[in-house]
């Protein structure tokens, strides 16, 4: 939802700018880089020609980051151990027949396809993949996504109807903080196609989400701040999806504080942003994020780390 552009907070940044993101062959990339694919080694003697190529390696994309492989609906694969991506891809087409070797070729090191079954303790839930609509409607959209995993099927526009948005101004103070705004416990705070570094736009928090989903045929649903990481993980392998408040990205820029017009305190990011997890391992979450409209997993570690500065807030589809 958020577009987190730097960490600099004395710059003035644009955080409504659309973040490049390029989704090729199912990889999300940017902030969510992926490890190289292995390297095959020479042929032992140097004399010999070259041999037909056996496979052919991806190239470098960015630095190794803890956000592991990109998940789609489509497959049936088992996460990837951590630090190393996989990635399917479309072959080249075979090259053209090479001269016998005088000598054998030392064999390519060829990386052996991951097992189609989970591993024990690994559980995913079927959750629709949805690309947020709006410029800041990440948090309407994972509710959509935890509707339609129980066929409750709406669009961003139908759900964002009823958060009732107060698009007055906040009011600014130095270094570029708010010091009052609305209140995004009742409302949607600010204009839902604004920019939420300038500010013109912001979001919504749980008790909202939770109001929507019950009038909305799922009157089980509940959420709250304060939850632990064990009760989101019970939840995930009970095969329940759980919508969190997060930070773009996983980004952890800046966290403060304004006072809302009612007299509440709301701890803020510029980057605040809504993900819905849809799976769980030993070590990892699945992620369905609505800014790329992607799947991918990423570490506990990293989960419970940016989560925390949203005082482990959630939503729980049951």
């Amino acid at each position: 939802m958020r577009r987190y552009v730097g960490r600099n907070r004395s710059t003035p940044m644009k955080f409504s700018t659309v973040v490049s993101i390029s989704v090729v062959g199912g990889t999300m990339a940017g902030s969510l880089m992926l490890s190289p694919v292995g390297q095959q080694p020479a042929a032992s003697d140097a004399s010999a020609p070259p041999a037909a190529p056996a496979a052919v390696s991806l190239p470098m994309t960015g630095s190794q980051v803890a956000i592991l492989r990109i998940k789609h609906a489509t497959e049936s694969e088992a996460i990837a151990v951590p630090t190393e991506i996989y990635e399917h891809y479309v072959a080249p087409p075979a090259p053209a027949p090479a001269p016998a070797p005088v000598r054998a070729a030392a064999p390519a090191r060829i990386l052996a396809a991951r097992p189609a079954t989970a591993p024990a303790g690994y559980v995913t839930i079927s959750v629709p993949i949805y690309r947020q609509a709006m410029t800041l409607d990440c948090e309407t959209s994972a509710l959509r996504m935890g509707l339609a995993a129980f066929g409750h099927y709406y669009s961003d526009s139908a759900l964002f109807a009823y958060e009732n948005p107060d698009t007055r101004a906040p009011v600014m103070g130095p270094n570029h903080t708010v010091v009052q705004w609305g209140d995004p416990y009742t409302n949607f705070v600010g204009n839902v196609w604004g920019s939420d570094y300038t500010p013109t736009g912001y979001g919504v928090y749980y008790p909202v989400i939770v109001s929507i989903a019950h009038s909305h045929g799922m009157p089980n649903v509940y959420g709250g701040e304060g939850l632990s990481p064990n009760t989101v993980y019970a939840a995930l392998l009970a095969h329940h999806p759980v919508e969190v408040w997060i930070e773009t990205n996983w980004a952890r820029p800046w966290v403060g504080t304004w006072t809302a017009w009612d007299g509440r305190k709301i701890r803020y990011s510029y980057v605040e942003h809504a993900v819905i997890l849809t799976g769980v391992s030993a070590t990892q979450v699945r992620v369905n994020d609505p800014l790329h409209g992607t799947q991918y997993w990423v570490s506990k570690s990293t989960f419970q780390a940016v989560w925390r500065d949203f005082n482990n807030m959630a939503v729980i589809f049951q």
